[in-house]
């Protein structure tokens, strides 16, 4: 398999994956609750990113040592899981009860990017992926490294446009989703979501 039938079948596969929900969905999701796209691109952006630092880990080797060191394993993953379930226990204690403040978006936005890096950062399966996932495409004579962050970056491109489409749907229900008590709900199910897949990362066993 040549280079260019390498990236289609690879886009294709990661393409299926992009639109799997998961954990960046409901991220995404519950950032643009309040009508803001603002919020949900920084998610989206953050989210990319910390996709692009594992694909370049990856590329790089650190996926080789997160597959055969089990405490390097342990150690991330429970970090992870630590942090979902702090995001989580949060939103369900102390949702919000109206939307932000007008003069308070920057700082949200930052902390929307922040946590969208950092859930994809902490999380070993996003590294563990990619060094399963990405050799099965690198064709025969190609550069490792290089060929590999190519196909991560092929994936963070993914992920942006099925996000942007995401918010472009959800930014037009803005004014419902921040009828009476809606906000404070979403906040707590996005909450349980969060608490949900931070135990199961706890959970998760080594490949």
């Amino acid at each position: 398999m040549d280079a260019a039938h390498s990236i289609i079948a690879f886009t294709a596969a990661a393409a299926l994956l992009t639109v799997t929900p998961g954990i960046d969905t409901v991220m995404v999701l519950r950032s643009v609750a309040g009508g803001d796209a603002r919020q949900g691109i920084h998610a989206a952006i953050g989210i990319g990113l910390g996709c692009l630092a594992w694909g370049a880990a990856a590329a790089l080797g650190l996926g080789v040592v997160l597959a055969a060191s089990e405490l390097a394993f342990t150690t991330l993953k429970l970090a992870g899981a630590a942090y979902l379930v702090w995001l989580g226990v949060k939103l369900v204690l102390w949702p919000r009860d109206r939307l932000a403040v007008e003069g308070a978006a920057d700082i949200d936005a930052h902390q929307a990017l922040r946590r969208g890096f950092l859930t994809n950062l902490l999380n070993p399966k996003v590294g563990i992926f990619y060094i399963t996932f990405l050799p099965q495409f690198v064709p025969a004579g190609a550069d490792m490294v290089a060929f590999s962050f190519l196909l991560a970056c092929i994936h963070v491109l993914l992920g942006w446009v099925w996000f942007g489409i995401l918010i472009a749907a959800a930014v037009p229900f803005g004014r419902f989703l921040a009828r009476g008590g809606v906000v404070r709900v979403l906040d707590r199910m996005t909450g349980g979501l969060f608490i949900v897949f931070g135990l199961r990362l706890a959970f998760a066993r080594q490949p």
